[in-house]
């Protein structure tokens, strides 16, 4: 079973519109799609920017500048492990000191364990997993404050507002369309119904996360590929009070994820008696009935885990798809006429040090930069003051990211992840000889194929994996993520190959097993769709049913992931 063969195509028509804004259309010079950590540190650093040409009289000193975010409020749909390095709070407010950084203190020590069924094997630390100068923080606080600072910036911050298409004239991407509310069960206005809005922009930049639809579809529409194709893990996370949490970051390979599971665990110590842990597994494992919420719940029954919880209680959960591909998978451009892409859409994720915020906030912050570049240029011979910012003078957002990458961690581990496509015990020996060789080693690029091309052909069998009080089932477990979206909501969710074709018993047996929150049952050859249960992971957006954008404010409500 390939799940390509069921995997409707990318509705490319829903996410690209050839319409100019309304007449009614909300008027900013740049819009940042995604109030995560990409489009927050972009919106700062511009507004930075125009803060500072304000008191020299400079020409971006008018500049109105918005965050268009999908959840209810800021840092509702972020989740992360997280473990932060510092770098990108440093660049964006020189002046703080650290311990005014959104962050709950450092990383006290490093610890990677080698599990089996009962036991543990110390290993010694990876250089790339060494987390010396880094600190242990919740994201969804990180981004709280991030806006904070942007409103106090004059930014222009619109929470409850999934972007829903791109508005392009010509080629030149001018502006967004929101989700419309209020729509009944079959698309209709109902009660409290609110049309779709338009925003207009001169620069639109995609800080949508992982597996954005619009950066997709650009992407799509302007063939934009790259050397290797995006591949994506699942991550399922969990947020434990506990009476005794451990003193170190604690990662953890082998059981329970077979040898052709490529995928870890991490433990980290939050303060206030928290502890987050997780489980993350490539979407590439050839399993029929790969579930990461179940293998989490069965990693819990581990000695050394349950030593951990026992006596805690779980206060919150998640799971969030991760792009996995590196280097080689990052889109050849990342900048077009009126559109720049940033922070998970971008793909910017080194896997082998478990490090994605700070690229993101570091993507965000060298958007702003060719943006203030190119608009304190002013508007060339065939460009009006208020018409869409060329490719060619967005263009060097891409060379300084580029730049920024080859010199970093990022570029080092470009094969590391695609090293473990042949193993885990031969994919172990290859990456540490890339580690030995800076990078070097093999030389040429490994390549890979999509996720969604892998045939499925083996069972895990995780059925004794709930036989725990520590478990938690599907349907509670989507309670902990905070999840209150309407039951009457229409599905956001495109399953079949073809409109009104019907699912495999078998693919519907890959989706309900690979959905962390229950939005797929099987039920005997029949697929049933519970689409309000949907946290917005995306991961059988990358298997399977299309993720299109909802009625702003659905989804998780996260507050300490």
């Amino acid at each position: 079973m390939i799940p390509a063969s069921a995997q409707p195509p990318l509705p490319r028509a829903r996410f690209i519109v050839e319409e100019d804004p309304g007449p009614e259309a909300v008027p900013l010079d740049v819009l940042f799609v995604g109030g995560g950590p990409a489009g927050l540190a972009g919106a700062i650093r511009l507004a930075q920017l125009a803060a500072r040409d304000r008191e020299e009289g400079g020409p971006l000193a008018d500049l109105e500048i918005g965050v268009l975010e999908k959840s209810g409020e800021l840092g509702e749909h972020c989740l992360s492990g997280a473990v932060v390095n510092p770098e990108a709070f440093r660049t964006l407010f020189p002046d703080l000191d650290e311990a005014e950084f959104p962050l709950r203190g450092r990383v006290a020590g490093d610890r990677v364990l080698l599990l089996t069924q009962r036991g543990r094997i110390r290993l010694p630390t990876p250089p790339s997993m060494r987390n010396h100068g880094h600190h242990v923080a919740s994201i969804c606080e990180i981004v709280r404050w991030l806006g904070a600072r942007a409103e106090e910036l004059g930014v222009n911050v619109f929470t409850g507002f999934p972007a829903d298409a791109l508005l392009m004239r010509g080629g030149q991407v001018v502006g967004v369309r929101t989700t419309p509310a209020g729509l009944d069960r079959e698309g209709n206005p109902a009660g409290g119904y609110m049309p779709a809005t338009d925003l207009s922009a001169r620069v639109t930049v995609l800080a949508e996360g992982t597996r954005g639809p619009l950066s997709l579809a650009w992407l799509e529409r302007e063939g934009v590929g790259s050397a290797n194709p995006q591949i994506f893990a699942l991550g399922v996370k969990e947020l434990w009070e506990v009476p005794h949490p451990p003193d170190a970051v604690t990662h953890t390979m082998g059981w329970p994820l077979p040898r052709d599971a490529f995928g870890g665990s991490f433990i980290y110590p939050m303060g206030e008696n928290l502890v987050s842990l997780g489980l993350v597994v490539g979407l590439d494992a050839p399993y029929v009935d790969l579930d990461v919420h179940a293998l989490l719940q069965r990693f819990k029954q581990h000695p050394f885990v349950r030593g951990i919880l026992d006596g805690g209680e779980l206060v919150e959960w998640g799971a969030k798809t991760i792009p996995e591909g590196g280097y080689h998978a990052i889109p050849d451009r990342l900048s077009g006429d009126g559109l720049l892409i940033a922070g998970d859409a971008a793909g910017l994720v080194d896997v082998a040090s478990l490090k994605g915020i700070h690229y993101a906030m570091r993507s965000g912050v060298l958007a702003a930069d060719a943006i203030g570049r190119a608009l304190s240029d002013g508007p060339g011979e065939a460009e009006g003051a208020a018409a869409a910012l060329p490719a060619v003078r967005l263009a060097s957002y891409d060379a300084a990211l580029r730049e920024s990458l080859v010199r970093d961690p990022l570029y080092r581990n470009r094969n590391q992840r695609l090293a473990f496509k042949s193993g885990f015990f031969p994919g172990g020996l290859k990456a540490g000889l890339m580690q030995a060789t800076g990078g070097t080693f093999p030389g040429a690029r490994i390549p890979s194929e999509p996720d969604v091309a892998g045939p499925r052909h083996k069972r895990l069998g995780l059925d004794s994996a709930y036989d725990s009080e520590l478990a938690v089932a599907k349907v509670d477990a989507v309670f902990r993520s905070g999840n209150a979206t309407r039951d009457d909501i229409p599905s956001h969710l495109l399953p079949g190959p073809a409109a009104g074709a019907e699912v495999s018993p078998e693919m519907a047996e890959l989706y309900s097993s690979l959905c962390p929150a229950g939005v797929y049952e099987r039920d005997g050859d029949r697929l049933v769709v519970n689409a309000p249960n949907c946290i917005d992971c995306k991961a059988t957006d990358v298997l399977g049913p299309r993720w299109t954008p909802r009625e702003g404010g659905s989804g998780p409500a996260y507050k300490r992931m």
